[in-house]
């Protein structure tokens, strides 16, 4: 009888309370138009990175005006009207959640109005034939989006500003990548600092349902589709461990690129003049990301996703050298200050290295090995190792090499902790940068990132204070 009276409370209790109900129809409500933001967001740039294949296909030359134009023309609106909307998008998030930032002081790194300033400039990046990725702008657009949903909620809401950054970003990644379970893991690892343990089941629900919307509209197809492979056999333990310790030299060094020349610390000839002509610096790498695509007949322009995919059906054509030239546009787009992620980019560099690694050793399972490379080049650029297995796991036809796949992410990220501090890291501390002068961390004031201007500075993939990406 207690038993049944208790229930009986408890259901008065929860279903009774109309304002609860009401937080978690909004947060859920604004989950769903997350995930259909992404979406719109996916095929858009696909639609504008198809428009810049045309225009080459049509006058070869058109990239070595085009790309620079355009990459100067981005950095000038970013500076001039979106300063938080540079970069990648993870370690603004990062920032704004971060104990420091107040309140009222979130709008420098999430809002509608970065949200959309992120959507069209990443957009107009891929129209230039930028080497750059939708996945971490799509983290930022989706904790605009989600955060905006705190004018909804009604007062006594147990559901806070943290709960809906997380929510938003981590269902960035689920609807970008197709992958809900992924964007669970990427709130786990990178975002989530402080566990809300009265709301995680509403937290998750609302990833999971944004994750949802982009496979109601494109389909259970994984992000490069299906990866079919066969068992794992003895004969691949040798590659798969010559590959996990390339990708963590390869990504750690790009990792420790990314840190050096995004943070504006060196004082070199070119930081200088990064810091001195953020504009005509821009134009500057664009110009070389375009002079290097056109001298490999195009095929480091953009994220890289149609050439993994290409790798993945075994096609020939994709010479050695890709992973050097996707690694250097990839740098070279992020140093620029265009808004633009390094997620796909990465899989893809990671791919090709895993396929070089199956022509080098004459391993006939190359699908295994470039579905080995991208984890462990992901999971060393980023050092997010579970979201980087996690990611390419569901792209993987069955679960022959879930263990292979976790081990190659953990020994590669582990490398990349050898020569690199954490990414993601490293870059929100540089966003903490732009807080007010009493708000900034102890210690004497650093200069601003390269080509941001005092007090506005500037933003790039990042991991999230503290450790851990995109």
């Amino acid at each position: 009888m207690r038993g049944s009276l208790r229930v009986l409370a408890i259901l008065h209790r929860e279903l009774g309370r109309l304002d609860l109900w009401r937080g978690r129809a909004v947060v859920l409500a604004y989950a769903v138009l997350t995930g259909l933001s992404i979406v719109w967001f996916a095929r858009t740039t696909e639609w504008a990175l198809a428009q810049f294949f045309s225009l080459r296909q049509a006058v070869w030359w058109s990239p070595l005006v085009w790309t620079p134009l355009s990459a100067a023309a981005i950095v000038w609106v970013t500076r001039r009207w979106v300063p938080g909307a540079a970069g990648s998008g993870i370690p603004q998030v990062m920032a704004a959640l971060d104990p420091q930032v107040e309140r009222g002081q979130r709008g420098l790194y999430v809002s509608l109005k970065l949200a959309l300033g992120k959507y069209l400039l990443a957009s107009w990046g891929l129209l230039a034939g930028l080497s750059l990725g939708r996945e971490g702008p799509s983290v930022q657009v989706g904790a605009g989006i989600m955060h905006s949903a705190r004018h909804w909620l009604p007062p006594r809401s147990l559901v806070s500003e943290h709960g809906l950054l997380v929510a938003g970003g981590a269902a960035g990644i689920a609807a970008a990548f197709n992958t809900p379970l992924a964007g669970v893991m990427f709130a786990i690892e990178e975002l989530s600092r402080r566990p809300e343990q009265r709301n995680s089941g509403l937290i998750i629900s609302a990833i999971v349902l944004a994750g949802l919307m982009g496979v109601s509209l494109q389909g259970n197809e994984s992000y490069f589709g299906i990866i079919r492979v066969d068992d794992f056999r003895v004969d691949l333990w040798w590659p798969a461990l010559l590959l996990a310790l390339a990708c963590g030299l390869a990504g750690g060094l790009f990792s420790h690129l990314m840190i050096r020349s995004l943070s504006g610390q060196d004082n070199d000839r070119f930081s200088r003049w990064r810091r001195a002509r953020p504009v005509a610096f821009a134009g500057a790498c664009g110009l070389l990301v375009a002079l290097i695509g056109v001298s490999n007949q195009g095929i480091t322009f953009g994220s890289g996703y149609s050439h993994s995919q290409a790798m993945l059906a075994g096609e020939a054509g994709i010479p050695a050298v890709y992973v050097l030239f996707m690694f250097l546009t990839t740098w070279l787009t992020a140093w620029s200050g265009v808004p633009g992620g390094i997620f796909a980019p990465s899989l893809a560099i990671g791919g090709a290295l895993g396929n070089d690694i199956a022509l080098l050793t004459g391993n006939p399972q190359a699908p295994a090995l470039i579905a080995l490379g991208m984890t462990g080049f992901l999971a060393a650029a980023t050092q997010a190792p579970l979201t980087a297995f996690i990611i390419v796991m569901e792209m993987v036809n069955g679960h022959a090499m879930v263990l292979s796949l976790m081990a190659c992410a953990l020994v590669a990220s582990g490398v990349s902790r050898i020569l690199s501090r954490p990414l993601y890291g490293a870059l929100a501390q540089v966003q903490l940068l732009r807080l007010p002068a009493k708000q900034m961390p102890q210690g004497p004031r650093k200069e601003a990132p390269a080509g941001e201007p005092e007090g506005d500075k500037k933003m790039e993939p990042t991991r999230g204070p503290g450790n851990s990406h995109s």
